[in-house]
Formats: C-alpha cells, structure tokens, sequence
C-alpha cells in the first residue's frame, strides 16, 4: 500500500489535545485537513508523523513543545504604552488583540498584565511551551507526480 511521503498531498482527520487531556483542536464534523507533507504548512512534529502512514491508518503522535510550537520566549513579552491604545479601549488581562509590525503584518497578542501606564501584550503562540498530543487517522494521499525531462 502507499504511504505518505515528503511531497504528497494528504488529507487527515485529526483530534489534538494537551497532556492534561484537554482538546484544544479536532477536525471533528469538519472535512479533514488537508496539506503537502514536509512543505512546512504544519508543526514540524506533526508533518514527520504524518510520513509513512497508509489510508486508514490510525496513529497516536506524541510532539514536545520544540517540535510544535516551541517554547515561551521572554523576548514576546511586549511592554505597550496605554496612550496608544484607541482611545475608550480598556484592556484587560486574557484580552485578545490584534497587533501590527512595522510591515504591516498582523499577529495576535493577549493581554498578560496591566500596569498603571503600560500594558504587557504576550505574542507568544497559545500552545508555546506545551506537549502536544495528536491522535491522526489518514484518509487520503495523492501522490505528487513526478516527470522527468531529457
């Protein structure tokens, strides 16, 4: 039977959760997930798990945080002055906001800490510093075609 390889489109049910046995992503009453295995669209511990499996296969994947989303960094602590929030905005902590870069990219931060006249925004990702625990069924891959040219 053919199994996942670097390259080929799969698409993959999938349940992940914490090791505390919280669920904090599924593709349940969803279609499933579909990406290109080893072309960096998904957590790198996620992609390796996926390689090798067949249609129908069913598996348990195990991911540290350095092969997931990494680990809290101090560095995405942002300390934000208050008088450049909108005016009649009033943060609180566990806020979700959306801030930009320099180049005008968007990324999420969440309200760590409100200070007399700062507001400490936490960019790093949710699940950072955390095991991560999928349980993957398979339920289609395509191979990628490959030509070769004289």
């Amino acid at each position: 039977m053919q199994q996942a390889k670097e390259g080929d489109k799969v698409k993959v049910h999938y349940h992940g959760r914490l090791r505390s046995g919280e669920t904090f992503d599924s593709s349940e009453g969803r279609d499933p997930l579909e990406f290109t295995v080893g072309a960096g669209q998904m957590i790198k511990g996620f992609d390796e798990g996926v390689k090798g499996m067949q249609v129908g296969e069913k598996k348990t994947v195990e991911i540290g945080a350095d092969e997931a989303y990494g680990q809290r960094e101090a560095g995405n602590l942002i300390e934000f002055p208050k008088d450049q929030f909108p005016q009649g905005m009033d943060p609180q902590v566990g806020m979700q906001l959306m801030l930009s870069n320099d180049q005008g990219q968007q990324f999420p931060v969440v309200v760590a800490e409100v200070k007399e006249n700062a507001v400490v925004l936490d960019a790093n990702h949710p699940l950072a510093g955390q095991d991560l625990i999928f349980d993957i069924e398979m339920v289609d891959i395509q191979a990628t075609s490959r030509i070769i040219m004289p």
